[in-house]
């Protein structure tokens, strides 16, 4: 038997990365999948996006997994409300419940401050965060209605945790992802809805390869650089080591566990 048999888990930016990653991880526990990711170019964001390929890719691996996994999958942009809440709709006419919640989707911009412009901060902000609420409140009513309470995992970064240079917009997003947390998890607990965050540190995916901005770390660092150093001997983890802690905040193992910042980062906040 799996942790999450009979379950369905929810999951934005699933595409490729740690979006597809987490969908394994829940599936090879008995999970069904709803997952969208964008797959398309976002303004202000400075990694390559997904593709629909990308995305089939998921779809593919999901059913080639041989876990009996039922997945429903669509191109759905996070900013975009009224579609994140026909896609919960859709899920709740295909399975009858949602009962696990995984605020996937991000993007990253960058840049000394005096280059940082307004569009650069607004846009990390309208997906980073607000996107962060739009799924959750496309998809609690839906928990509610199954009465069984449920677990939300908000995907934040050490970029919630410490100030971070260079990133504004994502540092901001990313610490506003927690105080969504927190708020909501003091006011949905009643209802056994658990809403958790984890922060990772680097990652080895599209958004981990962020062109140049290693460039601006080393031009800042004698000053800068021990911000962005790891405790443990690694300088990137593997999508599926921050997919155990999605596990663990989406299972029973975590059912008392409830405004956690789970730090999944090498050591990177510690100093």
């Amino acid at each position: 038997m799996g942790k999450l048999d009979g379950k369905v888990a929810f999951i934005t930016g699933a595409a490729r990365g740690q979006g597809r990653s987490h969908a394994l991880r829940l599936a090879s526990e008995g999970a069904h999948v709803v997952i969208c990711d964008i797959c398309a170019p976002v303004d202000g964001n400075m990694i390559k996006p997904a593709s629909p390929d990308d995305l089939a890719d998921t779809v593919r691996a999901l059913e080639d997994a041989g876990h009996g996994t039922k997945v429903l999958s669509r191109q759905v942009d996070v900013r975009d409300f009224d579609a994140l809440a026909q896609l919960a709709d859709d899920a709740m006419q295909q399975f009858g419940r949602i009962d696990i919640v995984v605020a996937n989707a991000g993007i990253i911009n960058y840049a000394e401050f005096g280059d940082y412009t307004t569009e650069m901060f607004t846009a990390v902000i309208d997906v980073n965060l607000t996107g962060v609420f739009n799924t959750v409140k496309a998809t609690v009513p839906h928990i509610l209605t199954g009465g069984r309470g449920g677990s939300i995992i908000m995907v934040s970064s050490t970029a919630g945790i410490k100030g971070q240079p260079f990133t504004p917009g994502y540092t901001a997003a990313k610490h506003g992802v927690v105080g969504l947390c927190n708020g909501l998890a003091n006011e949905l607990g009643e209802h056994n809805i658990r809403i958790n965050t984890i922060h990772p540190a680097g990652v080895q995916t599209a958004m981990g390869d962020a062109p140049g901005l290693m460039d601006i770390i080393s031009k800042h660092a004698e000053t800068m650089g021990p911000l962005f150093m790891n405790t443990l001997p690694a300088l990137f983890m593997e999508p599926n080591e921050t997919s155990s802690a999605v596990l663990f905040l989406a299972s029973d193992d975590s059912k008392m566990i409830t405004g956690l910042q789970m730090k999944v980062d090498m050591g990177m906040t510690i100093r």
